[in-house]
């Protein structure tokens, strides 16, 4: 591919040779610094998940059916003996305006009692949309089994679904619906900060690199109060009577600048490549090329002569041809950035699956200096 890269794709060469400059290798992009709170976050304050079973009832006859989902019919038996109506049969039990559902939600740290959170309604039956329904009283509970809110109210569904006798159309998912500030906290989850000795930074992305960093912007700017435990973890202690809040702060805003692996990331599905900007390759050829089979499939007929014996019979016509794509080498020089690769087989109309193709086949051969990750 080159002439060094072969004269057929000057292309190629002229997209590497523009993207390496006149000293072999163009700059690298300096990296963002980035706030500390952009990528970690304070040990212990944290979301906490929440989940309950409930009913929406005010459904347009589009609920659960009794037959298909027991479940209802035990639930709404239940609620109306609650609620003093009993001694129903499951002959009386026919309505079509309830459904099932399960009701999730995230509790934020600090949530007080009285405060509102949004809640994410999804049917558990077969009911076919929860459009026009209210969700009746429902706890929700934590991973310990206590409850810490209680979610009612109507549901904003954002599907819809249409039906008619020989046609139907389904729009986004009828079946899940919101409730923004539809549960009240009920239960707080004990955290006090403020009586906090120390308290630990915990990164997103666990990388020495960064932790280091982020130990020394906040001894440059608090003093020598932190303290890297790990790749992921930096402890940071406090004096007596410091005002914890204030201290996380001011450590939250300063700016470090992040660093990572080297890696390839590939969607085979969709053919999306993402490459981090420390990729590199060894000194590599690469061919690209392979067979294209067509297959054609024609159907005869063969019918006797009138007033003759015989029978009609169908007769399949196949013809197969091949086609081999010429292929040629291509010499990539040492310690060439994989996005100058990508740009420069982009030049020459290399689809995104031969481009795959290639990338896994110079993971293969030990050429790529990074890591492949496949999703």
């Amino acid at each position: 591919m080159i002439a060094r890269l072969s004269a057929r794709i000057p292309a190629l060469a002229l997209a590497i040779a523009l993207a390496m400059g006149p000293g072999g290798l163009g700059p690298t992009p300096a990296a963002a610094d980035v706030r500390i709170k952009d990528i970690a976050s304070f040990e212990g304050v944290r979301e906490n998940q929440l989940v309950g079973y409930g009913l929406v009832v005010g459904l347009n006859g589009t609920g659960d059916s009794l037959r298909n989902a027991p479940f209802t019919e035990r639930s709404i038996e239940g609620m109306l003996e609650r609620l003093g109506v009993g001694n129903l049969t499951d002959e009386q039990m026919r309505t079509q305006n309830t459904a099932a559902v399960m009701v999730t939600a995230m509790l934020p740290p600090f949530a007080r009692r009285g405060s509102t959170i949004d809640v994410v309604v999804s049917s558990l039956g077969d009911a076919s949309s929860l459009r026009g329904g209210t969700l009746i009283v429902t706890p929700l509970t934590g991973a310990d089994g206590e409850v810490y809110a209680v979610s009612q109210g109507p549901i904003a569904v954002a599907g819809f679904a249409a039906q008619g006798a020989n046609a139907s159309i389904v729009e986004g998912v009828p079946t899940v619906a919101r409730i923004e500030n539809g549960a009240t906290v009920e239960n707080e989850i004990d955290f006090r900060l403020a009586e906090m000795n120390s308290i630990r930074i915990a990164l997103r992305t666990p990388d020495f690199t960064t932790a280091k960093r982020v130990e020394q912007a906040i001894n440059a700017h608090m003093g020598g109060i932190a303290k890297t435990l790990d790749s992921g973890t930096i402890e940071v202690r406090s004096a007596a009577k410091t005002d914890i809040p204030g201290m996380l702060a001011e450590i939250e805003g300063l700016t470090v600048q992040p660093d990572s692996v080297a890696k390839v990331v590939i969607d085979a599905r969709s053919g999306t490549i993402v490459i981090g900007a420390d990729v590199r390759i060894a000194e590599v050829a690469v061919s690209q090329g392979g067979l294209t089979v067509i297959v054609k499939e024609e159907i005869e007929v063969s019918q006797p002569e009138p007033f003759s014996i015989g029978n009609t019979v169908v007769v399949p016509q196949t013809e197969v041809a091949v086609e081999e794509q010429e292929a040629q080498f291509s010499i990539l020089e040492g310690d060439v950035s994989l996005q100058r690769l990508v740009d420069g087989l982009n030049a020459i109309g290399v689809t995104a699956t031969q481009t795959i193709s290639i990338l896994q086949a110079i993971k293969a051969a030990g050429a790529l200096h990074a890591d492949l990750e496949i999703i």
